[in-house]
């Protein structure tokens, strides 16, 4: 199986950090983006970057940026739909997204992603990782936590996405449900490969780690 196209989502509003672009704060002297970056480049074929607004914010990272096709911020679906629109332009048949203020995802996530989607028609597949004693809204019929902004998609699937979000679905797993979307399982022995940056006080947690 051929590397997918990355494309890493940056386009929420970051209400929590107090607005403005959660992927452009340092930690361990660099940017929440150039840790994605680098961990995800040597994954896939090529990269770019979902965002909306001013694009030239991030000419120095040198890569396509992706603005949502659907307006309102509709959530990551619509990057996703993005990404999945660029990669039609470039003739791949897959992307992996990533989520731009998660520093420390799997270095391995597509190859995982790959293989748990071996033998479907179009892969798709989520990021999960098994659930603590708390619940959570992400959580799985199996008990596990998704990590929805991180998934392997089919280009083939964009148009029926495109529609699902003109219809009003926001929610991630409702789309990939109705598509036999399996989930890809991380272990948390070594903390939550998944933590994300989306508070002053995760800013410092994220510090620490690094």
């Amino acid at each position: 199986m051929s590397l997918p196209l990355g494309v890493i989502l940056a386009g929420g509003l970051a209400t929590r950090m107090g607005g403005g672009d959660k992927a452009l704060l340092q930690v361990g002297g660099q940017t929440l983006l150039n840790r994605v970056i680098d961990r995800l480049q040597p994954q896939v074929a090529g990269m770019a970057l979902n965002a909306n607004g001013d694009a030239a914010r991030f000419d120095a990272f040198e890569l396509p940026v992706l603005p949502d096709s659907i307006a309102g911020y509709p959530g990551p679906l619509a990057g996703v739909l993005a990404g999945l629109d660029w990669a039609a332009e470039q003739g791949a048949e897959a992307i992996v997204t990533v989520a731009a203020d998660t520093p420390f995802f799997p270095a391995d996530l597509v190859a995982v992603f790959q293989d748990i989607a071996q033998g479907m028609a179009h892969p798709l597949v989520l990021a999960a990782t098994p659930r603590g004693e708390e619940k959570t809204k992400s959580m799985s019929r199996s008990g596990l936590i998704r990590h929805p902004t991180f998934g392997l998609w089919p280009v083939a699937l964009r148009d029926d996405l495109r529609a699902a979000l003109e219809e009003g679905i926001k929610k991630v797993v409702i789309w990939t449900e109705k598509h036999g979307g399996r989930e890809a399982v991380f272990d948390t022995d070594n903390g939550d490969p998944f933590f994300n940056v989306n508070t002053p006080d995760d800013l410092e947690a994220a510090e620490a780690m690094v």
